[in-house]
């Protein structure tokens, strides 16, 4: 053979394939955990507005109140991930009918909740309920009076 031949044998390139999968193996995994944990951010964030809608209403009605009459909304977003809910008070703060529902996220139903939204004179609960990762398992949220986030179910580590 001539020795100014150049390139690689088709072994060297099985190798470089090899390696690439590998570590193509080892990436998406955990990409698709943090594209997963990335979209639990929307709910937080949206908890965040719908608290501090509350805590303004609470300061002028002295009762907390459903999305409707504490007057919070999605802005800016065609589709959302997940479901929002806050249970609507009478006047004396009392909880009456069903929890307001916005945005309806996929999977997201009333039944498969694990806390239910609720509200009166002196506390609220509100939950955000979404598939994030389209399986069979749901993503929730709910925040509180007391400005705490908690996760109820956990679609990204199951």
């Amino acid at each position: 053979m001539k020795s100014d031949m150049r390139g690689f044998t088709l072994i060297e390139l099985m190798i470089v394939v090899a390696i690439i999968g590998i570590l193509a193996a080892i990436a998406i995994p955990n990409f698709m955990t943090y594209q997963a944990k990335s979209k639990q951010a929307e709910a937080k964030a949206n908890l965040g507005g719908i608290y501090k809608s509350e805590v303004a209403f609470f300061s002028e009605r002295n009762r907390y109140s459903g999305l409707a009459e504490i007057a919070w909304t999605l802005r800016g977003v065609a589709s959302q991930r997940y479901t929002y809910r806050a249970m609507p008070t009478d006047s004396s703060g009392t909880a009456t009918g069903t929890a307001d529902v916005l945005a309806p996220g996929s999977g997201a139903t009333a039944e498969n909740t694990v806390v239910a939204a609720n509200s009166s004179t002196n506390s609220f609960t509100a939950t955000a309920t979404g598939n994030i990762d389209n399986d069979g398992t749901i993503d929730q949220w709910h925040v509180t009076n007391s400005n705490t986030y908690t996760i109820d179910k956990d679609d990204v580590s199951s």
